[in-house]
């Protein structure tokens, strides 16, 4: 069974910077992507960034500049570096991984419980 377990999230002030993070365990043949979305309070969900297991990344381009997305390929560990906060990345935040069962080609899509960044003064 995969998890992703997520940890980062909290409250900060407008201007201030959050690191998430999300660990993938389990048993799996590879990780092909990751990524981390977002849902604020009556809105849809969005991509927030996304990196490919070759490194590729991908970003809303509302975010750029801002967030950063990296991996860490021998933790099977993605992170969302987030500067310069405002109020409005106020969501919930979820990682999303695909993940290779076997090396058959084919993958599954997994996601994170999701974590709270609140950004208020």
């Amino acid at each position: 069974q995969v998890q992703l377990v997520e940890s980062g999230g909290g409250l900060v002030q407008p201007g201030g910077s959050l690191r998430l993070s999300c660990a993938v365990s389990g048993t799996f043949f590879s990780i092909r992507a990751m990524g981390w979305y977002r849902q604020a309070p009556g809105k849809l969900r969005e991509l927030v960034a996304a990196i490919s297991s070759g490194g590729s990344t991908n970003y809303a381009d509302s975010l750029k500049g801002r967030f950063t997305i990296s991996r860490d390929i021998a933790k099977n560990t993605v992170y969302l570096q987030m500067n310069s906060l405002k109020p409005e990345d106020t969501a919930v935040y979820r990682c999303n991984a695909r993940v290779a069962p076997t090396s058959l080609g084919y993958e599954y899509e997994y996601w994170g419980q999701g974590t709270q960044v609140t950004v208020s003064s």
